[in-house]
């Protein structure tokens, strides 16, 4: 069963803005990874923006959905897209970690990663499809406790922002998520690290969509999130420079 709130505070977020033409960058339509819901906001608040899972933008795009860009919690999938001539040559921007998060009160005890494998305790992780799924289970995998933590998942969610609502409202003992979206629910939950040795590599990639019309605001928007401007924002909301 899927999550609806956290689905629900990103529509909210992604609300459209009339923006202003020409190069300025806050004129741009842009699609982006759930977990950039705060930095893009803030980063360009007049823009109009969607924010859903990497594998949902895609498939928009795929689509024809009017949007300037399009940024995914995971490179392969823009180069999918610009192997099909979609968008432009895509751009590494910000890098992420993983965590666990378990509510405030951590009613199952969980104070490792190694206690998602304990039978009873109830997990919530992104549907395989999606980054934040695949990343996961590649953490778990290389931990080797792949088999019984995935045995304990009762939701796969479509983003990171719904696993962390799950938990933030007590709905699941544990999530994994990237550490950027522990932060907008740090009140209401405990972030429990991932080892090191257990870190996939997380990269962020923007590219102009170029279906026609081209307009200067994707560019625009891209050289103002690649710029001093942008790493300093992403920075203020957890991310890693690429």
């Amino acid at each position: 069963m899927r999550a609806g709130p956290a689905a629900l505070a990103a529509l909210a977020l992604a609300a459209p803005v009339a923006g202003c033409g020409g190069g300025e960058p806050r004129g741009a339509t842009v699609l982006a990874a759930s977990s950039l819901a705060g930095a893009f906001t803030a980063l360009a608040p007049d823009a109009r923006m969607s924010f859903a899972g990497s594998d949902r933008l895609a498939f928009q795009v795929e689509q024809g959905a009017p949007a300037d860009v399009i940024a995914t919690a995971d490179p392969a999938i823009l180069r999918r897209l610009a192997g099909r001539g979609l968008v432009g040559p895509p751009r590494v921007f910000a890098r992420n970690r993983l965590v666990v998060v378990v509510p405030r009160a951590n009613p199952a005890g969980v104070r490792t990663v190694g206690d998602l494998a304990r039978p009873g305790v109830a997990v919530v992780v992104g549907d395989p499809g999606v980054p934040v799924g695949a990343y996961a289970r590649e953490a778990l995998r290389r931990l080797g406790i792949a088999g019984p933590v995935l045995a304990n998942v009762v939701s796969e969610e479509t983003d990171a922002a719904a696993v962390a609502a799950k938990v933030a409202l007590g709905e699941a003992d544990a999530g994994i998520v990237y550490r950027t979206d522990a932060r907008p629910v740090a009140a209401r939950v405990r972030v429990v690290p991932v080892p090191a040795r257990a870190q996939p590599q997380i990269a962020y990639a923007a590219a102009v969509v170029t279906r026609p019309p081209v307009r200067p605001d994707g560019e625009a928007f891209l050289r103002r999130l690649t710029g001093p401007e942008g790493r300093a924002v992403l920075r203020r909301h957890g991310f890693a420079a690429p």
